[in-house]
C-alpha cells in the first residue's frame, strides 16, 4: 500500500493503528552508492556537472551519480561509476547490479526492476 506523500518521500508501510513508515529517494540513492563502491574495481561514483560544482563549494553528496525512480513498489536505479584500470568492465557491472539490487531490496522491502550502469571513466592512477 504505497503512495506518494511528497515528491521524493514514499510510504513503505501504513497502518492506522501504529503509524506510517516513509522513505526518501535520497536514502535509496545512498544505499545504491554505498553498495556500488563496495564492489572491487569500482573506484568512485561519477557525478554530473552540477554535483561537481556543488562539491567544490563545500556541499558533498554521497548520492552523486545516482538517480532513483520509485513508482508504486518498484525501484529503477541509474548510476554512473568510475572503474579501476585493468578490471573487466562487464563483470564489474554485473557485480554492481546484483549488489545494488540485493542491498535495496533487503534494506527497504522495495522491488528493484532495473539497475542501469553508465561507465563514466577509467581511473588510471595506481
Amino acid at each position: 500500500m504505497e503512495r506518494e506523500v511528497e515528491r521524493s518521500t514514499y510510504v513503505l508501510q501504513e497502518d492506522d493503528s501504529i503509524g506510517a513508515v516513509q522513505i526518501a529517494d535520497d536514502v535509496v540513492a545512498m544505499i545504491t552508492s554505498l553498495a556500488a563502491t563496495e564492489v572491487e574495481g569500482v573506484s568512485a561514483m561519477a557525478g554530473n556537472i552540477t554535483n561537481e560544482l556543488m562539491s567544490k563549494v563545500g556541499v558533498k553528496s554521497l548520492t552523486k551519480g545516482v538517480k532513483v525512480d520509485i513508482f508504486e513498489n518498484s525501484v529503477t536505479v541509474d548510476l554512473a561509476v568510475m572503474v579501476e584500470y585493468g578490471y573487466n568492465i562487464p563483470a564489474i557491472s554485473q557485480k554492481v547490479q546484483q549488489k545494488v539490487k540485493t542491498a535495496i531490496e533487503n534494506m527497504t522491502g522495495l522491488t528493484v526492476t532495473d539497475v542501469n550502469i553508465r561507465i563514466a571513466g577509467v581511473n588510471m592512477q595506481k
